[in-house]
């Protein structure tokens, strides 16, 4: 059964109680401030946020450096091959080979038969053997022909054959190869990469369930530990709880927007040395929208993990009370890589589904100019109303004790 502990006269109250915290003769309006800060030194000062932080940027530099390094890298395949018209051959496909991937090599290695080819592949001198036999063209590994090697060799192949019947037909390669040029074009006109768009969308939802997670849940257990040892009775009589709450939502939404931002600018500086510069403009954009829906969104989501503290009575109910919100976490991570079409359109307008879909369109060019200003309005107003009421619970719901406090018990409870 829920009890409720009778509080000292005007605890909680928007009023001034000078005694009993440090920097408490500031003024009430500016008491927000003060929590704010403290929860902000509280992070910066723990050694587990630091170390995780480290990590993570450790990780986002890790794969940027991992991309270089395996853009700038060359794929050379050896061909051992028998006579001079499988040396041409062998040119000939390293010159398609390098057309169509720069990072791509192919080089042909002479051998006298095959006693010698065999040695050479199965030391691993050589990756095949080109040889011509009775019925054409024959190559040989010790293992399976890699498809690109493959490819290569078939096409370099492909193309003497045309041209010596071309001219033993009298024409030329141009005139049998007219009419074969195939051009591939979308009906929205579009020629974005939708790979990377989906991996750009993929990573701003890790962004989002990461930073939400975890500055959320420290939200929610800072709050608990506080209520458990009773600690929370005591600053009430210095600061009203609306104030506590304000500073605790902006000391850590300030956290958590300066991680993001951080995280974002490392990973766009990764972008700017791999294949994919071309397209930072429009994934510098996209980010900017991410931001600022993260900004306006995880006001809102930093003060309902602080009202899921609030509602329970020790740690051990976080898991009951933080659940809703972790669902709603991970709707908005599936919903990064699982939604399409009508779908898609529909969760960009939806509040925090909004944080990661609005921004994933923006960089799929599939959202007009005004989508993201009405999508982030109807966040703004959202997470207004969200205050409000989570205002009202948190307040409601703190100082009781004996049990843990369900959303409907806090919201008919008087103040």
């Amino acid at each position: 059964m829920t009890t409720t502990q009778q509080r000292p006269s005007g605890v909680g109250d928007d009023e001034t109680h000078p005694r009993g915290l440090p920097g408490a003769e500031a003024p009430t309006a500016r008491m927000w401030a003060v929590v704010a800060v403290r929860e902000i030194v509280v992070r910066l000062t723990n050694r587990a946020f630091l170390v995780s932080t480290l990590i993570t940027l450790l990780f986002i530099a890790g794969y940027g450096a991992f991309s270089v390094w395996q853009s700038g890298r060359t794929t050379t395949y050896t061909v051992a091959v028998t006579g001079a018209e499988g040396t041409r051959l062998a040119e000939r496909a390293a010159t398609a080979a390098r057309q169509v991937d720069d990072s791509l090599s192919v080089r042909s290695t002479p051998v006298s038969g095959e006693p010698a080819a065999r040695t050479l592949v199965e030391d691993g001198t050589a990756d095949v053997w080109l040889h011509q036999g009775s019925s054409g063209w024959t190559l040989t590994s010790a293992d399976d022909v890699d498809p690109t090697l493959r490819t290569a060799l078939e096409g370099a192949l492909r193309s003497a054959a045309l041209e010596r019947n071309a001219t033993a037909a009298g024409t030329t390669m141009a005139a049998l190869e007219k009419g074969t040029t195939l051009t591939t074009t979308r009906f929205d006109g579009e020629t974005r990469d939708s790979g990377f768009v989906k991996g750009a969308t993929f990573a701003f939802a890790v962004l989002f369930f990461m930073a939400a997670m975890m500055f959320g849940q420290q939200i929610a257990a800072s709050v608990v530990e506080e209520k458990q040892s009773r600690i929370v009775e005591i600053i009430a009589t210095a600061i009203p709880l609306r104030q506590l709450l304000a500073g605790k939502v902006v000391g850590n939404s300030l956290l958590a927007l300066a991680q993001v931002v951080v995280f974002s600018g490392v990973g766009l500086v990764a972008v700017s040395f791999t294949d994919a510069s071309t397209l930072l403009p429009t994934l510098s954009g996209a980010v900017v929208w991410f931001v600022l829906f993260f900004a306006v969104g995880f006001f809102a989501l930093a003060c309902l993990f602080a009202v899921a503290g609030a509602l329970a009575s020790r740690t051990e109910d976080l898991q009951s009370t933080t659940a809703p919100l972790t669902i709603v976490m991970m709707f908005v991570y599936v919903a990064s890589f699982s939604l399409s079409g009508t779908a898609l359109e529909v969760a960009s307008f939806l509040p925090i589904a909004s944080v990661v879909s609005m921004p994933g369109r923006i960089l799929a060019g599939d959202a007009a100019w005004w989508e993201p200003v009405l999508a982030l309005a109807v966040m703004g107003a959202f997470s207004a109303l969200t205050v409000a009421v989570g205002e009202r619970i948190y307040r409601r719901s703190l100082l009781q004790t004996g049990g843990r406090v369900s959303w409907r018990q806090a919201l008919h409870t008087a103040d």
